[in-house]
């Protein structure tokens, strides 16, 4: 593969895995929504902020939805990102399994979890994360720098 071509496409185990992502930060947006609903009708209770508990559950949604729109999209900033959200979901997963006893609802958050970690560490996703030449093994990748070194010899290239 020359410098100046395109690189690779997204793999579809990336794409897969942003979507994986998403379905929590959607969850968490609906229950902060449900909760801001029940609260506003709720008498008010002496040191229960609404408003705060809405926003702590808006917040951890946008940031899910960053990760999984970026994974999506083909960002490779995302990749990282990606891999916190998918060991929260792990964590959050095995707390409700375990000391929760709620496997019901444990077993589905550790799974979409352990499958977003999976995807994100198969050897095409991490080829397309390192920005591999055609040919190059990942330790060449790397030492050239991944995707900002394929950068800078595309800039070097073209300045020539």
């Amino acid at each position: 593969m020359s410098l100046t071509e395109k690189p690779p496409p997204v793999p579809a185990e990336v794409r897969l895995a942003g979507v994986l992502t998403a379905v929590p930060g959607l969850g968490l947006l609906v229950l902060g929504i449900v909760l801001l609903v029940r609260g506003l009708q709720a008498p008010p209770q002496a040191g229960n902020n609404i408003w705060a508990e809405f926003a702590t559950y808006v917040v951890l949604s946008l940031a899910f939805l960053a990760a999984s729109t970026g994974l999506v999209l083909g960002r490779t900033w995302a990749r990282s990102p990606g891999v916190v959200v998918a060991l929260l979901l792990v964590g959050v997963g095995w707390y409700v399994l375990g000391p929760s006893g709620r496997p019901v609802w444990g077993v589905p958050i550790a799974g979409f979890g352990v499958a977003a970690l999976v995807l994100l560490f198969r050897r095409p996703a991490r080829a397309w994360a390192l920005g591999q030449h055609a040919g190059e093994t990942e330790e060449e990748a790397a030492e050239r720098g991944g995707l900002a070194g394929r950068r800078a010899e595309r800039e070097k290239h073209e300045e020539d």
